[in-house]
């Protein structure tokens, strides 16, 4: 992992940050890693699972998106008891059920089972992706956090990386006591997230005064930076409800913003294999998964790169328009291509676009909340938007059903990914000043008390 540190800064400055980068980033890394095999896995199950339990691609698309349903539900709860409880506690909470969950998939017997198990596991998992944003701010100032969120974020796309090739090979491979590969492929990839719930309890720092691995030097100016952070908004406050918060017309905004663009990027996302497979369906399962990992290879490298730059440029919203928008144009190419070696690089090129979007969007809400209202008011903006994960692949069941092609719906997420960037662009931000001890925060912050 590069950390790419300012070189204007101090010894301690760059000495410090390097190595809260490397205690947490790669663990925050790993957490994810697990959390997304265990929610996108279902895609590939699909390509054994669809007959064995007799599900339709509609079928199919209701229970991957049900998970997104339990999710919005106890988003905001859930974040909430994060800020109670401590972060170490309660993400070691969310791993532990997950995970059970997750394993406990891998024995469901029909649609009804798979469909209560699916919002469970969004249950079990929601406060998750936003309560690992607001850690990451407990322990960087803002200058850095765009390039730690992308480090972070980057799990998301390594995730279908691994997952490709594993799932595939488990599902091809593992047949005991007469249960189908898909079965165990759930119950091997959940466990890893009950292992690591144990070792997160136990490993986690809550906050830098905690971090017995940090000097007291270093310790005195981590805290200092954020503390000056928080000072300089100091009057320039608005002292909200949550409820308040909730109802911020740019946090629901960027809420919708979100919701458009996961309805496009997980109805993609889950349907991959099944795009892949209708290319060729000389293509085994492990082939399929082999090929699955070309797409999130690029989009990947793209997020890193992207990220960086958004940071060295000190511009989030230009950042986050324009991904999106190379990616609704790219997505429309792969619906109407016809070569499957074109069909494979235009989603590579409009997958690379939607993870370079994610984490100069996530670093926008910094330009006009303050850091008590931005756990809210991520969790909120992460809750509404993940209902498109529900509506995403219901719909591309739905439009693979009626045509007979799962790449007809690309052609429908290339239009709604079109009008996320028309939103995005339309959004008006000020530029964050850059700053020592209050980079990414405009002049109006809220707050909620």
């Amino acid at each position: 992992m590069s950390v790419n540190v300012d070189q204007t800064q101090s010894p301690l400055e760059k000495r410090t940050v390097r190595k809260i980068a490397w205690r947490i980033v790669p663990f925050a890394f790993l957490l994810y890693i697990v959390n997304y095999i265990d929610r996108a896995n279902i895609g590939y199950a699909s390509l054994q699972m669809n007959k064995e339990l007799a599900l339709t691609s509609q079928a199919f698309g209701l229970a991957a998106g049900l998970f997104f349903i339990g999710y919005f539900i106890f988003e905001v709860p859930s974040n909430a008891a994060l800020a109670r409880f401590g972060a170490r506690k309660w993400i070691a909470r969310i791993l532990l059920t997950w995970g059970a969950l997750a394993t406990v998939m891998g024995f469901v017997q029909n649609d009804i089972q798979l469909y209560i198990v699916r919002f469970l596991l969004g249950v079990a998992e929601a406060g998750f992706f936003p309560g690992l944003i607001v850690y990451l701010g407990y322990w960087f100032p803002r200058r850095y956090l765009g390039t730690m969120i992308s480090l972070f974020v980057a799990s998301i796309p390594v995730s279908y990386i691994i997952a490709s090739p594993l799932s595939t090979w488990i599902m091809e491979q593992v047949h005991w006591a007469g249960l189908g590969g898909w079965r165990w492929m759930f119950v091997f990839e959940g466990i890893p997230a009950v292992i690591l719930g144990v070792v997160c309890y136990f490993v986690m720092t809550d906050r830098p005064a905690e971090a017995r691995w940090l000097t007291g030097e270093e310790k005195a100016w981590v805290q200092d930076e954020l503390q000056r952070e928080q000072d300089a908004e100091k009057g320039h406050t608005k002292h909200l409800s949550v409820w308040k918060t909730l109802a911020n017309p740019k946090v629901l905004y960027m809420g919708a913003i979100y919701f458009i663009y996961q309805v496009g990027s997980l109805g993609t996302g889950y349907w991959l294999p099944k795009i892949i497979k209708s290319l060729s369906k000389d293509l085994s399962t492990f082939q399929v998964g082999l090929v699955g990992m070309i797409p999130y290879a690029v989009a990947t490298v793209a997020m890193i790169w992207w990220s960086r730059r958004s940071d060295k440029k000190n511009e989030r919203k230009f950042h986050s328009w324009l991904p999106l928008a190379v990616s609704a144009v790219a997505m429309f190419l792969a619906g109407v291509l016809a070569q499957p070696w074109l069909v494979i690089a235009a989603i590579s090129i409009a997958l690379a676009g939607l993870y370079a979007y994610k984490s100069p969007f996530w670093v926008v809400p910094n330009q006009f909340l303050s850091v008590a209202t931005a756990g809210t008011a991520v969790a909120a903006i992460n809750s509404i938007g993940n209902l498109g994960g529900f509506v995403g692949p219901y719909a591309q069941g739905m439009i693979t059903d009626a045509t007979g092609s799962p790449l007809v719906g690309l052609l429908f997420f290339a239009g709604l990914t079109a009008v996320a960037a028309v939103m995005m662009a339309a959004m008006r931000l000020k530029k964050a000043p850059r700053s020592a001890g209050a980079a990414e925060r405009s002049e109006h912050a809220e707050t909620i008390h």
